[in-house]
């Protein structure tokens, strides 16, 4: 006859068997006050606009507008919100992670078919319960967006669906991101050198280095998501859906000659030989 499995392991043997932590199981997340929430929109707000702007001068903005804010908790927020000011940054041979880098290969190189650059990068998009983060592939030569994804954290998983979303339909020449542990890690960069993709980085802090990615966040949250308060996440993905579906087929760029991203991507164009 076979042994019976024990009941009602006691809670403390449980933890002790998986090798977890037994505080953790009691641990109850707290959701976001609605005035840190409002101060990370603000300051989003004013990134946005002003995407040189550092610590200082948003927290002096801030006090210009009557909150006055330490620049430690100015600067705790830009760290959570992912939100790095342009500044030209640091030797990269003095960082401790400069072997997972790369070089940034497109100065003076324009994107002059589809798919020969694609960029991508990370934003928050703001939700009654806390931050959502949006990465998004964007072909440089068309601004049509090839892919994206949206989740409640910022772990690699969310940058690798979206990448493997891009590549079941198109493979780049040339795909730049940012410094990011999401784009340094190796769930990230295998997938692109194993379809031969040449794979770019901005410089420490250069944000205009991803220049087209940039612009693609600020019509985003002008014409999107400053416009409306998501009611949840599911909202947030169903609006940005319907949004995203009129940028890239609707939303007629001055750039592109007054043409969609679509009718650009998805053209006959002459490619190198």
């Amino acid at each position: 006859m076979l042994d019976q499995p024990p009941q009602d392991l006691a809670l403390v043997r449980q933890t002790a068997l998986l090798g977890l932590n037994r505080a953790a199981l009691y641990y109850q997340p707290r959701p976001v006050p609605a005035e840190t929430l409002a101060l990370q929109r603000r300051i989003d707000e004013i990134y946005t606009a002003h995407p040189y702007y550092g610590v200082r001068r948003i927290t002096a903005q801030l006090a210009a507008e009557g909150q006055v804010v330490n620049p430690k908790a100015v600067r705790r927020h830009m760290h959570l919100l992912e939100l790095t000011a342009i500044y030209p940054g640091p030797n990269l041979s003095k960082r401790a992670h400069a072997a997972t880098v790369r070089p940034y290969l497109l100065r003076g190189v324009p994107a002059r078919y589809p798919n020969h650059v694609w960029g991508t990068d990370i934003t928050c998009i703001r939700s009654p319960g806390g931050w959502l983060y949006l990465v998004a592939f964007l072909d440089w030569h068309s601004r049509f967006i090839v892919a994206w994804e949206l989740d409640q954290t910022l772990a690699v998983g969310l940058v690798v669906a979206a990448l493997e979303r891009a590549l079941a339909g198109a493979t780049p020449t040339i795909c730049n991101s940012d410094q990011g542990s999401q784009f340094t890690s190796a769930a990230y960069t295998a997938p692109l050198a194993a379809a031969g993709v040449a794979i770019s980085m901005d410089g420490r802090g250069r944000a205009l280095d991803n220049v087209f990615t940039e612009r693609l966040w600020r019509t985003i949250k002008y014409e999107e998501v400053y416009l409306h308060e998501y009611s949840s996440p599911r909202a947030a993905r169903e609006q940005l859906t319907t949004y995203i579906h009129f940028y890239n087929h609707e939303r007629l760029h001055q750039a592109l000659g007054y043409r969609t991203p679509a009718s650009v991507y998805h053209a006959p164009a002459s490619q190198p030989s």
